[in-house]
C-alpha cells in the first residue's frame, strides 16, 4: 500500500502506487508518425529538431493524441538527443536515415559545456508549460530524457547502432573518459528533469533504449549507477517527485535494477514474460507495458487477447498499460482507438 495522497490523476495516482480498477493507459511516441496531422505540422516546422524547440508547434503535437483518443496522459514532444545537443555536439537528423553526430573522441569530452544545458533548452520548457496550461487537469504530463548510457551511445557512436559496439569499445578502451562523459550526462539530465517538473511535468521517466547488449557488469556499471545517481538527484530537489525507469532488454536484470535505482515506475519491454515479472517483482511496484508495437499494428482478435492477458497478468498491482516499445508509423489508427477501448474496460 501506499501513503501517497490521490490527485485526481488516473495515471499519476498509479505511479504513486494506487491500483486502479482498470489501468490507465498511454503510447511510447503517441504523438507521431502514425497521425496525419503530425506529418502536417512536422513539414510546416521544416525538420525535427526546429519542432522541437518551437513551443507552439510542439505543444500542438503533445496534445494531437489526446484530441483523438481517451488517453490519461500527454508525454512532451521532444528527443532524448535535446542533451547532447544543448551541450554542444552537433546532432542532426537527415531524412531516412535519423539522427547523426559528430562522434566523440576522448579529447572532446572535455569540451561538453554543462553550464548553458537548461538555458539552451528553455524552449522545451516552455513547450512544457503550454502543455500544461492547454492540458485537462485530470490528464498526466509526462516528461522524459534518455538514460546516459543510451545518449552516450549516439555521442560516442555517431549514429544508432543494432549492437552499439561503438560506445562498448570505447568505455573498455577509455574508461576515465567515459565515466567523465557519463557524469556530465548524469547531473544535465537531472538537471533537465527537475526543470521539467518545475515547469508543469507530473511524472518524468528515464528512457534507457539500449540496455540488451550490455553484459551484467557493464548493466550495473553503465546503466542501474548512472539511473540511480540521476533519480536521486532528482529527489534531492523534488523529493516525492515519481520517476518511471525503462530499460529496454533488461531481462534477468530487471528487479536488480528496480530495486537499486528506486525507480517509482518500471517499464517493461514486449519480450518480459508476464509470468517472470509477476515472479520477480515486488506486488508494490508500479509497472508499465508491454504489448509488442507489431500486435497493434496487425490489430483485430489478436491484439484484444494479448492485451486482455496483459491486463489480467498485472491485475494484482499499480499497472500503467502501454506498449513495450514506441508505435511504429504504419499502425492504423482505429487499432489505436480500440486498444484504448479495452483498456479501458469499454
Amino acid at each position: 500500500m501506499t501513503s501517497a495522497p490521490r490527485t485526481g490523476k488516473r495515471l499519476l495516482d498509479t505511479a504513486l502506487g494506487h491500483r486502479q480498477s482498470t489501468p490507465p493507459i498511454w503510447i511510447m511516441r503517441q504523438a507521431g508518425r502514425y497521425l496525419p496531422e503530425y506529418r502536417q505540422v512536422r513539414e510546416q516546422a521544416g525538420g525535427f529538431l526546429n519542432l522541437c524547440y518551437t513551443p507552439s508547434l510542439a505543444s500542438e503535437v503533445t496534445l494531437q493524441p489526446l484530441h483523438r483518443f481517451d488517453l490519461d496522459a500527454a508525454i512532451l514532444f521532444s528527443d532524448i538527443l535535446v542533451i547532447p545537443d544543448a551541450l554542444g555536439q552537433s546532432v542532426r537528423f537527415e531524412q531516412g536515415e535519423g539522427p547523426v553526430l559528430d562522434p566523440l573522441d576522448p579529447a572532446d569530452i572535455a569540451k561538453l559545456d554543462p553550464s548553458r544545458v537548461i538555458e539552451n533548452l528553455s524552449p522545451v520548457l516552455e513547450t512544457v508549460e503550454r502543455v500544461r496550461a492547454a492540458l485537462d487537469p485530470s490528464k498526466t504530463l509526462i516528461g522524459f530524457c534518455g538514460a546516459p548510457w543510451t545518449v552516450a551511445t549516439y555521442m560516442l557512436g555517431g549514429r544508432g547502432s543494432p549492437d552499439q559496439a561503438a560506445a562498448r569499445l570505447f568505455a573498455l578502451a577509455h574508461p576515465e573518459a567515459f565515466a567523465a562523459l557519463i557524469d556530465v550526462l548524469v547531473d544535465a539530465s537531472a538537471e533537465y528533469l527537475v526543470a521539467q517538473f518545475r515547469a508543469g511535468a507530473d511524472l518524468v521517466q528515464i528512457f534507457e533504449s539500449w540496455a540488451l547488449n550490455l553484459d551484467e557488469t557493464a548493466f550495473r556499471a553503465y546503466v542501474i549507477d548512472p539511473n540511480r545517481r540521476i533519480v536521486e538527484k532528482v529527489r534531492q530537489a523534488l523529493p516525492d517527485a515519481p520517476i518511471t525507469g525503462f530499460p529496454r532488454g533488461a531481462a534477468g536484470m530487471l528487479a536488480e535494477y528496480a530495486e537499486k535505482t528506486g525507480v517509482s515506475v518500471l517499464g517493461l519491454d514486449y519480450a518480459t514474460p508476464l509470468s517472470f515479472a509477476a515472479r520477480a517483482l515486488p506486488k508494490t511496484l508500479a509497472v508499465q507495458g508491454n504489448l509488442d508495437p507489431l500486435r497493434l499494428v496487425s490489430g483485430g482478435a489478436q491484439m484484444e487477447k494479448r492485451a486482455r492477458e496483459i491486463i489480467a497478468g498485472f491485475a494484482d498491482r499499480p499497472h500503467i498499460f502501454n506498449l513495450g516499445h514506441g508505435i511504429v508509423p504504419q499502425t492504423p489508427i482505429e487499432n489505436v482507438a480500440r486498444l484504448v477501448d479495452i483498456v479501458h474496460g469499454r
